[in-house]
């Protein structure tokens, strides 16, 4: 058992960064995944969980959380008819084969590697979120035949590489097929069910070893890390609503970018030296 110092600490610091991620995802309507999993490697870094399997335990423990959050924001937006279940249905089998690819490739890297990849992917899902049109096109219809063949599985598998749900990767790609927002951000949500649930089942099979690891850790998935952060998602995130309401969205999400990007940077500086 570890010691309740140690314990208080880390619930500490999973209480705050779990309040972050909710107030974000309802002021800018993205994720908590892109911020959890940075989030969650430093906060256990710095309180001396060394193991070389702490990346993989950070990925699965923010896919846990996008389990309840996902399932939560689907129902919520089914209700007001905004999903898209003919997209869903097409593109599941695509996403939950590249998912599970993605669980067996993490399972197999080390933390050095898995955080270059999320680095490298983090500063472009910045980029594109500080820097993204709406009103940049590929085409008008959602991808058929080949193109959705490669686009499916890739969606799932380097979102589970990321540690994230269908949002950072399935709105814009939804967007650039003509979709619009409120339709892509709703089917996304669904699309981060398919993507966590197969995932987080194969990581709480597999477990890393007992030294080094974040107390009450099982299989990959820290029970602690994830009962806080849902809770306080749950808690914080209608605060994020109201404050969007009361602010101009453009600005904050350019600043957003920039602080997603740092924290990508700073995840492979990290990594490299």
């Amino acid at each position: 058992m570890p010691e309740a110092g140690d314990l208080m600490a880390m619930c500490a610091l999973i209480m705050a960064i779990g309040a972050f991620a909710g107030v974000v995802a309802g002021l800018l309507g993205v994720g908590g995944g892109i911020i959890l999993v940075p989030a969650f490697f430093f906060a256990f870094s710095r309180l001396g969980y060394d193991t070389p399997d702490l990346m993989r335990i950070c990925l699965a423990t923010s896919l846990a959380t996008i389990i309840v959050t996902s399932a939560r924001s689907l129902m919520a937006h089914n209700r007001t008819g905004a999903t898209d279940w003919e997209i869903l249905r097409r593109w599941t089998p695509g996403i939950a084969l590249g998912a599970g690819l993605g669980v067996c490739a993490a399972v197999e890297l080390d933390s050095a590697v898995l955080m270059i990849i999320f680095g490298g992917l983090g500063v472009c899902v910045g980029l594109y979120f500080g820097f993204g049109r709406s009103e940049w096109r590929l085409g008008d219809n959602m991808p058929r035949g080949a193109t959705r063949l490669i686009a499916a599985p890739s969606l799932g598998f380097l979102s589970v590489l990321m540690g994230i749900g269908g949002g950072s990767f399935g709105v814009p790609l939804m967007s650039l097929y003509g979709q619009p927002i409120h339709r892509a951000v709703a089917t996304a949500a669904g699309m981060g069910v398919v993507i966590a649930v197969p995932s987080v089942t194969v990581f709480l099979l597999s477990g890393v070893p007992e030294a080094g690891r974040p107390p009450f850790t099982l299989g990959s998935v820290n029970l602690v890390a994830f009962v806080i952060v849902v809770t306080m998602t749950l808690i914080t995130t209608p605060w994020g609503v109201k404050l969007a309401h009361a602010t101009r969205p453009k600005p904050l999400r350019r600043a957003f970018a920039v602080f997603i990007m740092l924290m990508a940077l700073h995840m492979l500086w990290s990594a490299l030296v």
